[in-house]
């Protein structure tokens, strides 16, 4: 039986050295995702009526498809990995390029990008989740230490 201290320590065996901690909170945000998203995002994009602006249409395609492979991520959490750092890495950039700006002269509050703004501004909490150290040796072009050959030495 598993204790609280087990689900920080790595889990070679089963998680790819990952702490069940991460895996079970990435699974936690896979099911939210799911959830929370993809639902609204479908709904929308099968109840639009009329010609659709190719931008916004683009934005909900995105907003159905993610969420909706995320549900993969419940039962695979690492090797869905990569939508769940688009997720991060695409509000993180919102919030950077559309929503800052807009709070640095005071014009976010009762703007179009208000609500939004509200709602991206979480993106720390699951951030926090992801095994940064598992994304670097996975996704990361580094030399592992086995790669590493030592300099040859001039006699």
């Amino acid at each position: 039986m598993a204790t609280l201290a087990t689900l920080f320590q790595p889990d070679h065996a089963r998680y790819e050295g990952v702490r069940p901690f991460n895996i079970w909170g990435l699974r936690l945000f896979y099911g939210l995702m799911f959830a929370l998203v993809a639902p609204q995002a479908w709904m929308q994009l099968l109840t639009h009526q009329g010609p659709w602006d190719p931008t916004r249409a683009v934005a909900w395609c995105v907003w159905a498809a993610y969420p909706t492979l995320s549900l993969l991520g419940v039962f695979k959490p690492l090797k869905m990995l990569p939508v769940f750092l688009f997720m991060l890495f695409y509000k993180s950039l919102w919030l950077i390029i559309v929503a800052y700006p807009l709070w640095s002269t005071g014009q976010l509050a009762g703007s179009s990008a208000d609500e939004m703004a509200h709602v991206f501004m979480w993106v720390p909490l699951p951030a926090l989740l992801v095994p940064w150290g598992y994304v670097a040796r996975t996704y990361l072009p580094l030399p592992r230490r086995a790669d590493r050959v030592a300099p040859l030495r001039a006699s």
